[in-house]
């Protein structure tokens, strides 16, 4: 949920973090200076800096950092919005690979969720924020995976390892929620707390897959050929907004779509993907109403609705020549309009709004000490 597993969202995140760091050498005059609730962030703990706030940010009254060193990724409210879930690698630590850790509601601090063991990703909160719901590989593969054969370009590996789990905060108790063959991962929770959607290759595709919240009542939501993954649904529960594989962008002829959606599932034959191209997509929740939503080129991932599911906030690369420089833009449901909201010369993806709409939380390379490190950081949001 890389991530980007990508959610997985994982390998756009990837990509972004090979960009070299660019430091700042200035503070944004502007922004940050709009009028705002002067109330505390939601998760305590995180150091106020406003400096960090770029030009043509007009939407953050004020920013927070609230995590530092390593990658920290994939961060999503609870439901009572007062914690945060997220995935965090730093090498300098031990955590050679993805762990799912939890924010505390009374200090801020990282608590691990996950065992440890193999690579985890994509975590969110269950109704009653009692639980958190993650996908992890420890009970096939223990380890760290090596990185994917990068011979045939830009790819990365789907681990047929991946099973969802849902973790009791509590009690430490942990259970397997998927159990097939294949990738299952990248699971979200409609803000009813009624479904959860997951992606999985079960049916020989990457699809996205609905279910009751504990687990029965199974729908495969998609049946289109290519990668349909990272979804998330709207706070009404009727909607799911998700990325796709684009095999057809302005120009291409039936040959060449053909060829692609070719080299997609051979590549999907040895758990591989390739995740360059992909557009916007919103479907009903019960598999109707397909309908793409972006068609700018490049890789649009990471959407997320807006608080009135009018607009989605969402990560993409479109505007640049530099394929590894992602900002947030948001686009209107019904018109397509375009806006950018972030606009660091580096990585800025995985937006979330509070439950209350008033904060923006992303992660972002901006702010970072050494190169490749990437925060998370809660924005108050202003209109």
């Amino acid at each position: 949920m890389p991530t980007p597993n990508i959610r997985s969202a994982r390998a756009l995140w990837t990509l972004a973090l090979a960009a070299p760091m660019l430091t700042l050498g200035f503070a944004c005059a502007g922004p940050h200076e709009l009028q705002s609730t002067e109330v505390g962030p939601p998760i305590p703990g995180g150091i106020e800096a406003n400096e960090l706030i770029q030009p043509g940010e007009k939407h953050f009254a004020r920013l927070w950092k609230i995590s530092t060193g390593g990658e920290n990724a994939e961060g999503y409210w609870s439901f009572a919005g007062d914690r945060v879930s997220l995935q965090r690698r730093n090498p300098e630590e031990g955590v050679d690979c993805d762990r799912i850790y939890v924010t505390d509601k009374k200090t801020g601090e990282l608590s691990l969720v996950s065992n440890g063991r193999g690579v985890t990703t994509c975590a969110f909160f269950m109704p009653g924020d009692r639980e958190v719901i993650y996908a992890s590989t420890h009970v096939q593969a223990d380890s760290c995976p090596p990185p994917p054969d990068r011979s045939r370009g830009y790819v990365w590996t789907l681990h047929p390892e991946y099973e969802i789990f849902v973790k009791d905060l509590d009690r430490g108790v942990l259970t397997q929620f998927t159990d097939s063959p294949g990738y299952d991962a990248e699971a979200t929770v409609s803000p009813k707390g009624d479904r959860v959607v997951f992606t999985s290759t079960r049916s020989g595709d990457l699809e996205l897959w609905t279910s009751a919240i504990d687990g029965s009542d199974l729908l495969q939501v998609t049946d289109t050929p290519g990668y349909d993954g990272g979804a998330f649904f709207s706070h009404s529960g009727e909607q799911l907004i998700f990325r796709a594989t684009e095999f057809s962008p302005e120009g291409t002829t039936d040959e060449e779509r053909d060829q692609a959606i070719a080299e997609y599932q051979a590549l999907l034959t040895e758990n591989l993907v390739r995740p360059s191209s992909m557009e916007l997509f919103v479907i009903d929740v019960d598999g109707t109403n397909r309908r793409q939503l972006t068609r700018l080129g490049g890789a649009n991932w990471a959407p997320y609705f807006t608080p009135d599911d009018s607009s989605v906030l969402f990560c993409t690369n479109h505007h640049t020549d530099n394929a590894r420089e992602f900002d947030i833009f948001k686009i209107d449901v019904e018109s397509g309009d375009l806006e950018q909201i972030t606009t660091y010369e580096g990585f800025d993806s995985f937006p979330m709004f509070s439950p209350d709409g008033n904060w923006l939380l992303f992660s972002s390379n901006r702010g970072g000490q050494t190169e490749g490190e990437t925060s998370l950081y809660l924005a108050e949001w202003v209109d």
